[in-house]
């Protein structure tokens, strides 16, 4: 699925995008992501990212479509209220950003932690003030007047990948889980900027505070609530996260996107060939957590 580029190739994506290739100092593949090619450049003074789609033909999820054009958007909607990267250039397949500093959450001290998870609330916080004027939903899905038929077509989208790649679902996931709570999705009525994808290893820091967010590739315009799902990723929300943020979210909405999320996380795998003990083992921590979101939201009925 990853499609991998030499120097000449590089040098040749940077003249699309207008840059001199003779301009190319240096450049490291990127190699923790699991999706897209990504580089880090050295042009001229400047430190950019490069970042390539998959291969067109490569199998992939319904709703995994120019999610570049999607990345470009939240980038740009997201300027000024949430440390992201500039972008300098972008295309259908192809974007080149400004290079953040810092390294991955994943890999700040233990001490440092509640610091950072204090900050990163204010800024999610701050980034769910960018409001959308079109709708809800995937922004390459196109866009419908309510929440909850927006999530309901999401739902929709994972359930038939599921059925199209022979994905076994446990009993209980069905599309009734959002029609049963259509009036408790459509008490959200503004469409918020949500990145979705706010997992450890898509935030960065740096002397000490909050660098960088990136990998929007998987934004939506949406409910708020949403963005907890990755915020805490098979763990429970925390006292620091919801103090920077501000306030508490709603438990029966949050086990419903945990629902979504996980089902993607099992579904993927197939279409991107994915096999071995690691993966398994992630499976049936994916199975695990599901069977807990179902019952949480079976109680709440």
């Amino acid at each position: 699925m990853k499609r991998q580029l030499d120097r000449a190739a590089i040098e040749d994506l940077l003249d699309r995008a207008g840059f001199a290739p003779q301009e190319l100092l240096d450049h490291e593949e990127l190699t923790e992501g699991t999706y897209n090619t990504v580089y880090r450049l050295t042009v001229g003074e400047r430190h950019l990212v490069l970042k390539l789609a998959p291969d067109p033909s490569s199998p992939g999820l319904t709703h995994e479509q120019a999610l570049i054009r999607t990345e470009t958007e939240f980038y740009q909607a997201a300027r000024g209220k949430a440390p992201v990267p500039e972008v300098v250039y972008a295309d259908a397949e192809l974007m080149l950003m400004t290079a953040l500093p810092g390294t991955t959450l994943l890999r700040s001290a233990p001490a440092e932690r509640s610091s950072y998870r204090r900050e990163l609330g204010t800024i999610v916080r701050s980034l769910h003030e960018v409001v959308g004027a079109d709708g809800f939903g995937y922004p390459q899905r196109g866009l419908l007047p309510t929440w909850a038929t927006a999530f309901l077509r999401m739902l929709d989208d994972v359930l038939a990948d599921a059925e199209r790649f022979g994905v076994e679902l446990p009993e209980g996931v069905s599309r009734h889980l959002v029609l049963d709570r259509f009036e408790l999705l459509n008490t959200v009525r503004t469409p918020r900027l949500i990145h979705f994808d706010l997992w450890d290893g898509n935030i960065l820091v740096d002397g000490g505070r909050v660098s960088g967010l990136i990998d929007g590739e998987r934004a939506f315009w949406g409910d708020p609530v949403a963005e907890f799902v990755s915020l805490s990723l098979f763990s429970t929300l925390d006292d620091e996260l919801l103090a920077g943020y501000g306030a508490d979210v709603d438990r029966e909405r949050l086990s419903l996107y945990r629902v979504y999320l996980y089902l993607i996380m099992l579904v993927e795998g197939t279409p991107r060939g994915y096999e071995g003990p690691e993966h398994e083992a992630t499976v049936k921590l994916v199975q695990r957590h599901l069977a807990k979101e179902l019952a949480a939201l079976g109680a709440a009925q």
